[in-house]
């Protein structure tokens, strides 16, 4: 089962009419913990979306962009490392930042086999939401930079055929 929920919970002064929004992928198989990772980040104004497994969240990732993933360690099935090793093998989602949860794994071991399984960062649970919070923020920051950035060159593109294609009628027509 998988949830999306656009949330927008900032005050009005702060909300730019028709800004983009950035998504969140909240992949968790424990309800307790996806409520308390929702509660944390839907303050950022950003659309959180939900699976409570590896295979759902594998398909979220077949049709949606994230600006970041929140990907629990040990789950059934399917576990965080697998999941992880899916989202790397594809080239549409290798550049997702995977922030791994766990509440077991604390050791060096498993930290290495984390960051060898692309993660950019591990949190624990029982999450401190400010922490959580600031994490995140600093993804769906550099996701809506290099989003507006990419509309911004793909606009520039269409400025300078427009100018090539003027300029050709111009001297056409000479």
């Amino acid at each position: 089962m998988a949830q999306t929920v656009p949330t927008d919970d900032s005050p009005p002064s702060e909300r730019q009419p028709g800004a983009p929004k950035a998504k969140v992928l909240i992949v968790d198989d424990d309800e307790r913990t996806t409520m308390a990772v929702w509660n944390a980040l839907e303050q950022l104004g950003q659309t959180l979306v939900v699976a409570n497994s590896g295979e759902a969240a594998l398909q979220h990732l077949l049709n949606e962009d994230f600006a970041v993933i929140l990907l629990d360690v040990n789950m059934p099935d399917m576990d965080g490392y697998e999941v992880a090793s899916y989202v790397r093998a594809r080239k549409r989602t290798r550049h997702i930042p995977i922030v791994f949860l766990t509440a077991l794994y604390r050791d060096d071991t498993h930290l290495l086999q984390a960051y060898s399984a692309g993660a950019v960062d591990m949190v624990f649970k029982p999450v401190d939401p400010l922490i959580l919070r600031s994490k995140v923020q600093v993804f769906v920051d550099l996701y809506l930079k290099q989003a507006e950035s990419a509309r911004e060159a793909e606009l520039r593109h269409r400025l300078q055929e427009e100018n090539f294609r003027v300029r050709a009628e111009k001297l056409s027509t000479e």
